[in-house]
């Protein structure tokens, strides 16, 4: 084991693999990318392993609230977490923002979406996907992106609903729609549009996705956890969160 790794192991408080532990986490669909990365450094650096469920974060907010057996919540938005809080099913002072999101209106086909979005106001297509905006944040976003620029009723009748951001994608990349809006996350490669045509859409048409991890208080005493949400705030998290597309 390299200085570099045993110093980053000693700083964090964090054990080797003869004392691991393993952490379940909740992680919001759209950063299952990059927490799959973040997992694989986690464990070569700790001898922890998290076991990570990708999903909605509504549907997970409901999960836990009916007992289920998560440790740590990294959600889609800062709302869920704050709730989590006060009923008590999260651990109070550990919430953070471990990334702020970007939304983006893709399509599998070149040159089908304009570098302004401007398909939008066209309508020349036939279906549009979105995630749900009561379950995930990215639809939500998506939602209030259509709305200030005067397309959502227009566009209703073609929309097509994914139960979250990763099903919203499929939607796309399988052209059962022929453009969506996802998370920059799910199209970027080496910090480029991997495929297809894209408009990142402006901050400033929809609340900051603003996204918070929580330690739920399952994970309160497993030392796993409570690295992984150290681990999480490090330098090396920080570049690979980045380089998906993330701002901090």
């Amino acid at each position: 084991m390299s200085r570099i790794i045993v110093w980053l192991a000693v700083f964090l408080g964090l054990t080797f693999k003869g004392q691991a532990a393993e952490v379940n986490v909740a992680v919001a669909a759209n950063f299952t990318a990059p927490m799959q990365k973040i997992a694989q450094d986690f464990e070569q650096v700790t001898g922890h392993k998290a076991i990570l469920s990708f999903g909605s974060t509504g549907n997970f907010y409901a999960q836990i609230r009916n007992g289920a057996p998560f440790q740590i919540l990294l959600a889609a938005d800062d709302e869920t977490p704050i709730k989590i809080e006060k009923e008590g099913l999260g651990v109070a002072g550990s919430r953070f923002t471990y990334a702020i999101g970007k939304l983006v209106l893709w399509s599998k086909q070149p040159g089908l979406v304009d570098d302004k979005g401007e398909i939008l106001r066209r309508g020349a297509f036939q279906r549009i996907a979105i995630a749900n905006p009561k379950l995930a944040p990215y639809g939500a976003a998506a939602m209030e992106t259509m709305s200030k620029l005067g397309v959502w009723s227009d566009l209703q009748p073609k929309f097509v609903q994914g139960e979250n951001i990763a099903q919203t994608y499929q939607f796309i990349a399988t052209e059962n729609a022929q453009l969506g809006f996802v998370a920059l996350s799910q199209v970027l490669a080496e910090g480029k549009i991997s495929q297809g045509s894209a408009w990142i859409v402006p901050a400033s048409l929809h609340t900051p996705i603003q996204q918070d991890a929580i330690l739920l208080t399952k994970g309160s005493e497993n030392p796993a956890a409570v690295a992984l949400m150290r681990f999480l705030r490090s330098d090396r998290a920080h570049v690979l969160i980045r380089s998906y597309g993330y701002a901090l």
